[in-house]
């Protein structure tokens, strides 16, 4: 089998495998985020979740299968290790990329709804008052 074919299978490969396993640590810890996020809605922070561990899906094996091609034929071993190390090294730097965007943007909603939650007054209205006569 030629060694570039055996780079692209070992890519591949590790690649997915990274990319499942970083989605499912982000899914389970990233639970009890949205949870807080979306102010204890358990179910909506479920679908949630759940949609964002679609989209990071789509959108890393997207870019896992477009980076597949090189231009380069491997010769040897070294080249092997040489053509993984640099696109498995690009992949994990996209991960996290993609990581830093979900908690900055995760991040943003919490803290509109922090200062939502803020803004509401701790005793409810006790009476209604008329307005004034000459106002």
């Amino acid at each position: 089998m030629d060694r570039t074919v055996v780079a692209y299978v070992i890519y591949l490969v590790v690649s997915v495998a990274l990319t499942i396993w970083v989605a499912r640590t982000l899914s389970h810890h990233g639970r009890v985020f949205l949870a807080d996020v979306l102010r204890g809605n358990e179910k909506l922070a479920d679908a949630v979740n759940h949609l964002l561990v679609v989209g990071f899906y789509l959108v890393n094996l997207g870019f896992v299968a477009l980076y597949l091609s090189d231009d380069d034929t491997v010769i040897d071993a070294r080249g092997v290790f040489e053509a993984l190390s640099a696109k498995v090294g690009v992949v994990l730097l996209v991960l996290g990329v993609m990581h830093l965007v979900n908690v900055y943007v995760l991040n943003r909603i919490r803290r509109r709804g922090v200062m939502e939650r803020e803004q509401v007054p701790p005793v409810a209205p006790q009476d209604w008052v008329a307005p004034a006569a000459g106002a």
